[in-house]
């Protein structure tokens, strides 16, 4: 299953690659890229365990860049 969210704070590209580079090591993400000129995260993952991926992929968001928010639809 794949998910598109909108990033708020997100504040450079190399937090952004930071980010990206975190989230693809979390265990039960197929894959994943944040775009900074978009302010966006693409995730994949099973469909099954989503919400508890989504959870690892806030908490390390949070690591890299604290003010930075996945905007959930």
């Amino acid at each position: 299953m794949q998910k598109s969210y909108k990033l708020e704070n997100l504040c450079c590209a190399h937090c952004a690659a930071n980010m990206e580079h975190a989230i693809k090591k979390i265990n039960g993400v197929q894959s994943a890229a944040v775009v900074f000129m978009t302010q966006k995260l693409i995730l994949e993952a099973d469909e099954e365990n989503f919400p508890a991926v989504l959870e690892e992929v806030k908490k390390a968001i949070r690591k890299v860049e604290p003010d930075c928010k996945i905007i959930e639809p």
